[in-house]
């Protein structure tokens, strides 16, 4: 996976998220914690919409392990951070944020001591506040960027115009930033999000979990996001559905090439290597019936009736039935002669740099 950085700027070069070049600019210390405010009411609101820009087949593979977060969208502001927004909403008065610093000594005479923030990004968190900026941490390898940004920033502005509409309408911006902050607080989370319990609880709160990436990109035609994006002129209805269709399909298309792939390595490889290593007896059926199970799932892909269909059958064949056939294929590994297997090892895959020019190596 990648992380995608995003932070707002005016025209003249001010960070929005930098509390300090704001207040500096602007005058004020109440401008910074009415930003969050609307920042942390989008998350809240439109976590579905995150989950949607970020859904693949690898990351519904990966999301919950692999340093990546689960699918379970709130953010980590940090326990300073927190206990600013916290005391604002509470007191309804604007002042000046302090982040937490610690002093880094490396003990070499050449580097002098420095100071960097005390707050850590919290890498089991999806979206962070990392020091003036936000980082989306789940955003998929292979992913353009595009939709995950068009999603951050149209949220963002929706939920901007909601708290300007009620402060020009002659509410006080501090009571109706702390009003949002009240409604939505729940979405804050700094704790290990990797704890099944902590995972538990903030589900059972009403944070956006949607742990299929099939399920989450047909959010994209939900009436609440069309209406969304057709009120900030980004998508409208039509826009919308045709690009669900066509994010549905791609999912359905990547699995499919990897299905291919698999029957392939299994019948051109696989199979091909435990006969000559004469271990059929205990392998050769269990890797028939496997590719056999995985081309019995891309029919099921072909013969479903639309898009999503497809793509739940593509979800099922990816993470079950090809899952079971690695299972199968490991196992023949281990029995078959290093010189007899024709496919890269783990060995070889994993130490890569050892595995190269060894030729040249020897001579």
């Amino acid at each position: 996976g990648k992380h995608n950085n995003i932070s707002l700027g005016t025209n003249t070069g001010v960070n929005l998220l930098n509390p300090a070049q704001l207040a500096k600019a602007s005058g004020s210390h109440e401008i910074f914690p009415v930003l969050m405010a609307g920042i942390v009411r989008a998350i809240d609101l439109h976590g579905d919409l995150m989950r949607m820009a970020i859904a693949s087949p690898g990351n519904d593979f990966r999301l919950g392990a692999c340093e990546a977060p689960p699918a379970i969208i709130s953010t980590y502001l940090g326990e300073t951070m927190t206990a600013y927004l916290d005391e604002f909403r509470k007191s309804k008065a604007g002042k000046e944020y302090a982040p937490a610093v610690k002093t880094v000594d490396l003990g070499l005479d050449e580097i002098a001591p420095f100071t960097m923030p005390a707050e850590d990004r919290n890498r089991t968190s999806p979206f962070p506040y990392g020091g003036h900026r936000f980082e989306f941490r789940a955003v998929g390898s292979s992913q353009n960027v595009s939709l995950v940004n068009t999603v951050l920033c149209t949220i963002w502005a929706d939920s901007f115009g909601h708290l300007a509409d009620q402060i020009e309408a002659g509410g006080k911006p501090a009571e109706v930033a702390a009003a949002a902050l009240d409604q939505h607080w729940k979405v804050i989370f700094n704790g290990n999000n990797y704890d099944e319990a902590n995972q538990e609880a903030l589900t059972k709160a009403g944070v956006w979990r949607i742990d299929s990436g099939v399920d989450s990109l047909q959010r994209l035609s939900d009436p609440k996001n069309v209406d969304l994006f057709s009120r900030h002129g980004v998508l409208n209805e039509k826009e919308c559905k045709a690009r669900t269709a066509v994010l549905l399909d791609h999912y359905s298309g990547t699995v499919e090439m990897e299905a291919l792939c698999m029957v392939d390595m299994i019948k051109q490889h696989v199979i091909p290597a435990v006969v000559n290593a004469e271990v059929e007896g205990p392998h050769l059926s269990g890797l028939q019936a496997a590719a056999a199970k995985v081309e019995a799932g891309l029919s099921k892909m072909h013969g479903a009736a639309d898009e999503y269909s497809k793509a739940t059958a593509a979800r099922e064949l990816r993470l079950e039935t090809m899952e079971a056939a690695r299972d199968v294929c490991d196992k023949a590994e281990g029995d078959v002669p290093e010189d007899l297997w024709t496919l890269a090892t783990y060995k070889e895959l994993l130490f890569l740099d050892s595995h190269q020019g060894a030729d040249a190596i020897s001579d």
